[in-house]
């Protein structure tokens, strides 16, 4: 999982870096293209980081108690997991938009929007 975020990470700062290296154009029939998996990916990481807190929490309720060591150990993990899900569904979320397509000088009907 660590190898397969470190990629994402080094991929996703590629884009970003280059974004102005490339034709607006390309950019515009890029995200175009990727739509319905942007969709995709933004709808499970925003499913993704509900189980995340929802198996934190259905833990806590199974045993009954929590204990300091419990919330030091599992949460602060759990939490930043849950951030971290959440975080690139916004992400993708922004790409999609018509705030993303104005980011980056694209038309802003080219994604449906008028």
């Amino acid at each position: 999982m660590k190898k397969i975020s470190n990629y994402f990470l080094a991929a996703s700062v590629f884009v970003m870096a280059s974004v102005p290296a490339f034709a607006d154009e390309a950019v515009c029939k890029l995200i175009t293209g990727l739509k319905p998996i942007i969709n995709t990916l933004r709808t499970l990481a925003f499913i993704g980081a509900a189980f995340v807190l929802m198996d934190w929490a259905w833990g806590f309720i199974k045993k009954g108690e929590v204990k300091k060591d419990d919330l030091q150990d599992k949460g602060v993990g759990m939490l930043v997991g849950f951030f971290l899900l959440f975080s690139v569904g916004l992400i993708l979320q922004f790409v999609g938009s018509k705030g993303g397509a104005e980011f980056f000088n694209c038309p802003v009907d080219f994604l449906g929007f008028k």
